[in-house]
C-alpha cells in the first residue's frame, strides 16, 4: 500500500499550499483527463480507522506529482493522530472509464379464479427501484468530469488571476458512503476531479466524484438501484467544516 510518513504528507501538503497562486506549476501537476485510483487495500484502511460520516482527502504535492491523501477522523470530525497517510497519484487512465447505473423492477401478476374456476381478478403490479444508498445520477456525473476536462484550466486560471490562489481546494470532505462497498467483489476506486454549480456560492466549485469498481457489478439479486457512482465531495475552501 502507497503510505506517506508523517514528514512526507506535510512536505506533500505543503507543497499543494505553494502551488495554489502559480497558474503555471497547476498546468503541470494537473492534466484534467488524469484521475486518482485507490486500491481496495487503501479503502480498508479508510473504512477501518474512520469514525465520521464522511472521511478527508488532502490534496498534496509530492515529487512533481500532485497527490490525493487520506486522512481519517474521529467521531467528533477532527483528523485522528495516525503513522502513515495512504495516497495515490494523479495518473492517466489504463482503460474506458466505465459508469455504470443499473436499475430492477419487479412485476408481480395475480390472477384469482372462482370456485367455479372463473376468473374474478386479474391485475399486475410494478415495483419500482428503491435506492438504499445515495446515489449520484450518472448523466450529472458524466456532465461534471466533462465540465472539468473543458473548463477546469480556466477554473484554475480566474482564481489564480483574481484571487490569488485563495480560493483553491486544499482538500474534500467526502461521505464515507462514497467508499462503502455495497456488495462483494470490491477492486477499488478512480476518483475523478468534477465541476459543479453552487447554488449557495453562486458559483462553479470542484468536486471529488468517486467510482466503485467490483469484480461483477451487476451480480445482485435484490431490489435496488445499484450504481457505482456515489454522492458528490464538498471542497474546502469554501467547505471547511472543521474550520
Amino acid at each position: 500500500m502507497n503510505a506517506f510518513t508523517r514528514d512526507q504528507f506535510d512536505t506533500a501538503v505543503t507543497g499543494w499550499a505553494n502551488c495554489c497562486s502559480d497558474f503555471y506549476a497547476i498546468t503541470k501537476l494537473i492534466p484534467t483527463n488524469y484521475v486518482f485510483t485507490f486500491d481496495a487495500e487503501q479503502m480498508d484502511w479508510m473504512r477501518n480507522l474512520n469514525k465520521y460520516n464522511e472521511f478527508c482527502t488532502e490534496i498534496g504535492v509530492y515529487q512533481g506529482q500532485l497527490v490525493a491523501i487520506l486522512c481519517p477522523l474521529d467521531g467528533g470530525g477532527k483528523r485522528l493522530v495516525v503513522d502513515k497517510f495512504p495516497y495515490c497519484p494523479l495518473q492517466e487512465l489504463d482503460r474506458d472509464l466505465r459508469l455504470m447505473q443499473v436499475k430492477e423492477y419487479v412485476i408481480v401478476r395475480n390472477a384469482v379464479l372462482s370456485k367455479d374456476l372463473e376468473r374474478v381478478d386479474n391485475n399486475v403490479n410494478a415495483y419500482l427501484p428503491v435506492t438504499n444508498e445515495p446515489i449520484l445520477e450518472q448523466d450529472k456525473a458524466v456532465e461534471a468530469i466533462e465540465s472539468w476536462k473543458d473548463e477546469g484550466m480556466t477554473w484554475f486560471y480566474r482564481e489564480c488571476t483574481e484571487f490569488k490562489g485563495s480560493r483553491i481546494f486544499k482538500r474534500f470532505f467526502v461521505p464515507m458512503q462514497d467508499i462503502t462497498p455495497s456488495k462483494s467483489g470490491f477492486t477499488h476506486v478512480v476518483c475523478s476531479f468534477g465541476l459543479k454549480f453552487s447554488d449557495v456560492y453562486q458559483r462553479l466549485l470542484p468536486t471529488l466524484i468517486f467510482i466503485s469498481f467490483y469484480e461483477d457489478l451487476q451480480n445482485s439479486g435484490s431490489i435496488e438501484t445499484i450504481s457505482n457512482t456515489y454522492d458528490w465531495s464538498q471542497p474546502c475552501p469554501p467547505m471547511c467544516p472543521l474550520n
